[in-house]
C-alpha cells in the first residue's frame, strides 16, 4: 500500500495565526475589564460620598427644622473629601422651603503631558 504525505505547512501556519489572534484578544480582554473594574470603583466612591453628604445634609435640616421659627432662614455648607453639599431654607406657615440644595466638587485640569516633547529645546537661556 502506498501512503500519501500529508502536508502540514498550510495547516500549521493557519493554527499559529488563530493562537496569535486568541492571544490577543484574550489580553485585550483582561486590559479592558481592568480598566472598567477601575471606573467603576472611582464611580462607586463618588456615588458613596455624594450619598453621605445628602444623610448628613438630611439630618442637618431634621435639626435645624426642629429649632427653627416662622420665617427663620438658615444655610450651612457641608464637606467631606473635596466635594460640598450647599443648603440654604427658610420656613414658612405651611412648613420648610428648601431654596438651595447644591452638590459641587472642584475640578481641576491636568495639564501634565508626561515625558512628551513641547517642541522647542531649553538650553537654559
Amino acid at each position: 500500500m502506498k501512503q500519501i504525505p500529508i502536508k502540514l505547512g498550510p495547516l500549521a501556519l493557519l493554527l499559529t495565526v488563530i493562537s496569535i489572534c486568541l492571544t490577543v484578544l484574550a489580553i485585550l480582554t483582561f486590559t479592558t475589564a481592568r480598566a472598567d473594574m477601575r471606573l467603576a470603583e472611582k464611580y462607586a466612591n463618588t456615588v458613596r460620598l455624594r450619598y453621605e453628604l445628602e444623610a448628613e445634609g438630611q439630618r442637618w435640616l431634621a435639626d435645624e427644622a426642629a429649632l427653627a421659627n416662622d420665617g427663620d432662614t438658615f444655610a450651612t455648607v457641608l464637606e467631606k473629601d473635596g466635594s460640598t453639599l450647599s443648603i440654604e431654607a427658610h420656613t414658612e406657615q405651611s412648613g420648610i422651603v428648601i431654596t438651595k440644595w447644591r452638590h459641587e466638587r472642584e475640578w481641576e485640569e491636568d495639564t501634565d503631558i508626561g515625558k512628551l516633547w513641547e517642541g522647542t529645546p531649553n538650553f537654559g537661556n
